[in-house]
């Protein structure tokens, strides 16, 4: 994308230059548009609950920038000569009801014929111009709060290859299908510096565009962050995804560890997350009180490390 020609339209707030959930435009002083788009490959059996998994992961970048989804458009390829249409229709009622829980319309969408089955969703949410939560805004002295536990790229993995227990994979497909709606709200109530959503790159990747982008260090405390304990088992079993090693090898020069830490427990840390939680650094005097009211909504709400003024764009796990 460098050899694009840089956007200099002086009504776009957020662009590409820091990296960002989602990209944000001015329409008045008083309204911006913001703008995502994803897609992806199946990661669980039911078409159903895939439809809904896939429409939660568009929604999220837009509850990363703290707006609210409005519009959305279904995006899918769908290999006919393979499965059913019902396949299809199911996975369509899956993003609709997903959809609907989040108060988003869908307009319509666009489907291509397809030898692999993908589906996603373009999300257009609204946003005040100064109400924008970044991914480069963290300051020194903020706590890092995590709002879902991972390990959802081993255990889908593990699915792949049959060898997940399916009470596992049901509890996880009900996370992974979890809006970061309530969160996201919350996070506006009590006032953030930053946030951003753990998706593809794992925690290691989004923290560091986080670091990077807001040019500060972090420092990780590993027993506080939260790992849906089947994932132990099942990257001590191999059972490692693509990006997770992508994700290790490319966050490596960035990253200190502890010696204690094996290459299982760094995997974990790079694991990719589908529809995963939001990630947000808030000043000490208001991290116990958005800790209080995401535990009290129910949701999880971990502190996991802080962001220091050291070691800039560099993550340090103790």
């Amino acid at each position: 994308m460098e050899k694009l020609p840089p956007i200099t339209d002086e009504r776009v707030l957020v662009g590409l230059n820091t990296a960002d959930d989602a990209g944000v435009i001015r329409l008045t002083d008083e309204l911006a548009l913001v703008q995502t788009v994803d897609i992806f490959t199946p990661i669980v059996d039911d078409p159903y609950m895939y439809g809904q998994i896939s429409a939660a992961n568009s929604l999220s970048d837009v509850y990363a920038m703290g707006g609210r989804p409005f519009s959305a458009l279904n995006i899918a390829g769908f290999p006919k000569d393979i499965f059913p249409l019902q396949v299809l229709a199911d996975i369509l009622q899956g993003g609709a009801d997903k959809a609907r829980e989040a108060d988003t319309i869908i307009l319509g969408g666009h489907t291509i014929s397809d030898s692999e089955l993908k589906y996603g969703m373009a999300v257009t949410g609204l946003i005040h111009p100064g109400k924008i939560l970044t991914n480069s805004n963290a300051k020194p002295g903020d706590v890092l709060i995590l709002t879902k536990p991972l390990g959802t790229g081993t255990i889908t993995t593990a699915l792949k290859a049959g060898k997940a227990d399916e009470r596992v994979i049901a509890a996880v497909s009900r996370q992974m299908a979890k809006l970061n709606r309530t969160a996201s709200e919350i996070s506006q109530h009590v006032g953030v510096h930053a946030c951003t959503d753990i998706t593809g790159f794992g925690l290691l990747g989004h923290a560091l565009e986080m670091a990077a982008g807001s040019g500060v260090g972090f420092e990780l405390l590993y027993e506080d962050i939260p790992i849906i304990p089947a994932a132990l088992e099942t990257t001590r079993a191999g059972f490692i995804p693509g990006g997770t090693k992508a994700n290790h090898l490319y966050t490596a020069p960035n990253i200190t560890w502890h010696s204690r830490f094996d290459l299982s427990a760094q995997y974990l840390l790079c694991d990719p997350q589908t529809s995963g939680g939001l990630l947000f650094a808030v000043p000490e005097a208001q991290a116990r009180q958005l800790q209080r009211e995401l535990t009290d909504a129910g949701e999880t709400a971990a502190i996991i490390g802080f962001v220091t003024s050291e070691h800039t764009g560099i993550i340090n796990i103790k």
